[in-house]
């Protein structure tokens, strides 16, 4: 039953083949035998059964919504009243939370239980999930590397088959990262689409949350109640409800994705992706061609330039977003300190990890006096131009047009634990092909489409345009079909 997915275990809990209590209960068991994976951050199996037990009694009762009794893990950026809410930092080391963020409840009142807070980068800045506090992810397909980063925690999970699904966030690439180094499938909705409300800020132009299950039909069923529009989010899109399953269906033809036009840009192949890399995208794209599609070249010229764009903006974001976590209202304060500056410097120095200190200083670097015209405007002006690239991509402007764009998630599978850390731009090269859908809020996800170097699994990118999410997910689902990637399970976790 640890293998099935959302839409089995959804009809298997109404049929009552198994109740929310002995499916949790095996959930928590497989995660007290696999805990060395150290996927998570806080777990409480007296509110975990409890909630079980809850939705059984809705179940019985006959008012149950179609997901209600099946366990999700929240990566812990995402606040929540029963569980701490540490975004992987000493800051927060014993913090919980007065309210559950709109994610959390939203899918609580849809019947999901919650198993536990899902390690993180600390406050999500990271590509390897090596930044946390209480030390890192282990990926389940090899226990030497890392999950990749920052929901390493949440894809871990789901690939070891901790909990069927978990939720986790993308700020320049961190579900879909995660989930293609894990052999999971990931979703980065458009940015405004997933409420912002209660998750832990990092880059409040970049956050967005997303869910990673097995499939893409799973992340489908998820983001049915993850998405709509939140008054108390300033950035949330205010647009219809959508059924995010709605074409899903069975194939009606050998080839359903006729007429389908895929985009690859060349900056997404060829020199810094590596061979094993390449093949097994490459294989997928050629599938894909079986199944009807049409594989057009193209360019994304200012690729190169998210880099530098991305960790100018990112940084100086989060200089302001982290500037309230200064000893006076809540998390960590130093013990000893002489006078109030002193408390400011002490509780920073120790709350704060190395690389979130890094991005504290970059940022307020690149926003002080007579630095900001010359770095933080001009990424800005780059962030527009990549915008640019994408949408004369999709409406075929001085070049073909496309419906999707696709490629690798990573230049490389995952690396060795520990590989990278005293060179953190090699770290920050490892999300060159996702940080430029961050930038322009595209709609971006990570599907299984093989394995490269040692065994370890490579994720295919498919990124639409904005608010394509249910078109997005059709075409992985087709893929789903087709394949079996998605199902295999990283061995001693059957």
């Amino acid at each position: 039953m640890h293998d099935a997915t959302l839409r089995q275990l959804a009809e298997a809990l109404a049929a009552r083949e198994i109740s929310s209590v002995e499916l949790t209960q095996l959930y928590l068991e497989r995660m007290t035998r696999h805990r060395d994976l150290n996927a998570f951050i806080d777990t409480s199996s007296a509110v975990s059964l409890a909630q079980a037990r809850a939705a059984d009694a809705r179940i019985a009762a006959g008012d149950a919504p179609p997901l209600t009794g099946i366990p999700i893990a929240h990566k812990d950026i995402f606040a929540t009243r029963d569980f701490r809410s540490t975004a992987g930092s000493r800051m927060l080391e014993h913090y919980t939370s007065p309210f559950d963020a709109t994610v959390v409840a939203r899918l609580a009142a849809a019947g999901l239980v919650t198993l536990g807070k899902a390690n993180c980068d600390e406050f999500a800045m990271g590509s390897s999930n090596e930044h946390s506090y209480f030390g890192p992810v282990r990926n389940p397909w090899d226990r030497s590397a890392i999950p990749g980063g920052t929901s390493g925690g949440s894809a871990a999970i789901v690939a070891a088959r901790l909990a069927p699904a978990a939720t986790g966030t993308d700020t320049g690439g961190s579900i879909r990262q995660p989930a293609s180094m894990c052999g999971v499938t990931g979703l980065k909705p458009t940015y405004g689409r997933v409420s912002r409300w209660g998750m832990i800020a990092y880059a409040s132009s970049l956050d967005q949350g997303g869910p990673l299950a097995q499939t893409a039909e799973d992340c489908a069923l998820l983001l049915n109640h993850m998405a709509g529009f939140d008054e108390r989010d300033a950035t949330s899109v205010e647009r219809p409800v959508e059924d995010f399953t709605r074409h899903l269906a069975a194939p009606s033809s050998p080839r359903p994705l006729q007429g389908l036009r895929i985009g690859l840009p060349r900056e997404f192949f060829g020199a810094g992706t590596s061979p094993d890399v390449e093949a097994a995208v490459r294989a997928a794209l050629a599938e894909y061609e079986r199944l009807g599609a049409t594989l057009v070249d193209l360019s994304l010229p200012r690729t190169g330039l998210s880099i530098p764009a991305y960790y100018v903006i990112a940084p100086a974001e989060a200089s302001s977003n982290l500037s309230r976590f200064d000893g006076v209202r809540y998390g960590h304060r130093a013990a000893d300190y002489d006078g109030l500056d002193a408390m400011y410097s002490k509780t920073r120095a120790e709350g704060f990890g190395w690389e979130v200190k890094r991005r504290i200083l970059i940022g307020a670097y690149v926003l002080s006096h007579g630095y900001y015209d010359a770095y933080y405007l001009q990424a800005q002006k780059l962030r527009r131009l990549i915008v640019d690239d994408f949408q004369n991509a999709f409406r075929g402007i001085d070049g073909p047009g496309c419906d999707v764009v696709m490629g690798p998630v990573a230049p490389t599978v995952a690396w060795d634990l520990g590989t990278p850390s005293d060179d953190p731009l090699a770290e920050y090269l490892a999300d060159i092909f996702t940080l430029s859908t961050s930038l322009a809020g595209l709609p971006g996800m990570s599907i299984p489409c093989g394995f490269g170097e040692r065994g370890r699994p490579v994720g295919l990118q498919i990124i639409a345009n904005y608010f394509d999410e249910a078109r997005l997910l059709d075409i992985a689902h087709r893929f789903q079909q087709a394949t079996d990637w998605h199902a295999r399970m990283p061995q001693g976790f059957a």
